[in-house]
């Protein structure tokens, strides 16, 4: 109940961060129904279903990590004073965060399942012209314990993921991961060593399953083009070292922007992108790392576009529309977090333009360091498959 009366009574910013989390939740149920209509209807496809389902752990990968840092930067979540006097301790957020995240998901697999029902001509006939009947298995009877299971699916990884990340604990002066302490550009974060370790040895596996052969290819949904196990295990843990090294990366790239004898514009720019390292490094490793998925498929598939199907879309969507929301978030709440401090140079005389200027210097230096890099990533991913 008190979950549900903090949700009614956030802020128009939460509330529409929430809706993203809904938005989400909704695509990746409507993929799992639609992975069981395909096989209700295939039965005698059973690789196939399973292979499906499958390829729908990356859009709820996607849909778990918006949801979580949807629950990280929600104001229920933050200590504030007085919320231990009426019971709100470290505990008592976290099983609220939890709660928020799994009622916004719920709220999305109800969404799911109207439109899923609805398109299989639950009481008003099927839609388009019966279209969508082979894939949706309209003549079919839909599993209620099966149905509901993939439903719940998303919102108990949600959740659960939410109480994991966000469960209390000791404070730690010297912990580099925290970025809302007050000596947070104080080291290096930590995980740059280890993301540049993931990062070869996914581009490693990649390079020696795709240039060997001796896995059988996998298929993909919609058309795609087949590639081995051991490439796409390779992409994963590229991608999951471009997530690690992500903060480490920024961190660095603030120092750079410091090097030499840099100006006031350049040292303000270096030293918000070393105190926001943390903060926006991981979102915005794990969108290089989509976009070098992407960048990857573009060039495997230069002149053979592939008829990959309205699900694929959606699936991809998710995947890319998950990733960029995160970023933004992020960036909206290092923003917020630079409240102060911008409020305090605007009264000490600081020009506005120098703020601006010093704004464009972060983004330009971002772009500089992790353009170059995607771009490296996606054709050494690219490399062994279209060898």
């Amino acid at each position: 109940m008190l979950a549900l009366r903090l949700t009614r009574g956030a802020r128009p910013s939460v509330q529409a961060r929430r809706l993203l989390v809904a938005t989400a939740s909704a695509g990746t149920g409507f993929l799992f129904l639609c992975t069981l209509g395909y096989a209700l209807g295939h039965p005698e496809a059973a690789p196939g279903s399973s292979l499906r389902l499958a390829w729908c752990v990356a859009p709820l990968a996607a849909t778990v990590y918006l949801a979580v840092s949807v629950a990280r930067t929600d104001p229920a979540t933050r200590p504030r004073p007085g919320l231990s006097a009426v019971g709100l301790g470290p505990v008592q957020r976290t099983v609220l965060a939890a709660v928020s995240t799994a009622m916004a998901c719920a709220v999305g697999s109800i969404v799911a399942l109207l439109l899923f029902l609805h398109l299989r001509g639950a009481g008003t006939g099927l839609p388009f012209d019966g279209a969508a009947s082979g894939l949706l298995a309209a003549g079919w009877e839909l599993p209620v314990a099966g149905t509901l299971t993939l439903l719940a699916l998303v919102p108990i990884a949600a959740s659960v993921t939410t109480a994991v990340v966000l469960r209390p604990r000791p404070v730690k002066v010297a912990d580099p991961d925290d970025p809302d302490r007050p000596d947070a550009p104080a080291g290096v974060p930590a995980g740059l060593p280890w993301g540049v370790a993931l990062l070869a040895a996914g581009l490693s596996v990649e390079t020696y399953a795709g240039r060997t052969g001796a896995a059988p290819g996998l298929p993909l949904p919609g058309g795609l083009a087949g590639s081995s196990l051991g490439v796409l295990v390779g992409w994963a843990v590229t991608a999951v070292g471009l997530a690690l090294a992500g903060p480490g990366l920024t961190y660095q790239c603030g120092r750079l922007l410091q090097a030499g004898k840099p100006g006031a514009v350049r040292l303000l720019g270096g030293r918000v992108l070393q105190q926001e390292a943390v903060r926006i490094g991981r979102p915005l490793g794990v969108v290089c790392a989509v976009a070098s998925g992407a960048f990857a498929a573009a060039t495997l598939y230069t002149g053979n576009e592939p008829d990959t199907g309205p699900l694929s879309t959606l699936g991809a969507l998710l995947v890319v529309g998950c990733a960029l929301a995160t970023l933004a978030m992020a960036s909206v709440e290092a923003k917020h977090a630079r409240s102060h401090t911008t409020a305090a140079l605007l009264r000490l005389g600081a020009p506005a333009t120098v703020l601006r200027t010093a704004v464009a210097l972060r983004v330009g230096a971002l772009l500089l360091l992790f353009g170059p890099l995607t771009w490296m990533i996606a054709e050494l991913a690219a490399a062994p498959l279209t060898s």
